[in-house]
């Protein structure tokens, strides 16, 4: 007789073990409704516009490729040079960690797996500090 845990396939991307589309689509609405909502990520939404509805699709289209799923951003933009796009904007030591908190705070209300949370936070830092262009 085998656990039942011993059936269960392991995910083969970070995408299914969000838990796909959907999943993500919650992820990023509830990024963006901290960062709507809390005081403590004002900077962060200062850099975005009044109507937060095309960032939300371009970060959702742009997380589902980068997780492993469908390719919808580089479907729609073609590459995502995300440094170059983000270049217009004044993204600091403070903007890299508001975006990492509200993210972090997304996630853990979402309740995803801890281990996937931690992967995450790893490969989301990497690329948030990338971003900065202004400060040491």
């Amino acid at each position: 007789m085998t656990d039942q845990a011993d059936n269960k396939a392991a995910p083969r991307s970070a995408y299914e073990w969000v838990g796909g589309e959907d999943a993500v689509r919650a992820l990023v609405d509830r990024f963006y409704d901290l960062m709507d909502l809390e005081p403590a990520y004002a900077e962060l939404r200062a850099l975005h516009p009044t109507d937060m509805a095309g960032s939300r699709d371009k970060l959702f289209w742009f997380l589902c490729g980068w997780l492993g799923g469908p390719d919808h951003f580089v479907e729609r933009f073609g590459h995502p040079r995300l440094r170059a796009r983000h270049m217009p904007f004044r993204i600091g030591i403070r903007e890299r960690d508001q975006w990492m908190a509200c993210m972090r705070q997304a996630m853990t209300e979402l309740a995803l797996d801890p281990s996937l949370q931690t992967r995450l936070d790893e490969a989301f830092m990497g690329t948030a500090d990338w971003m900065r262009n202004i400060g040491g």
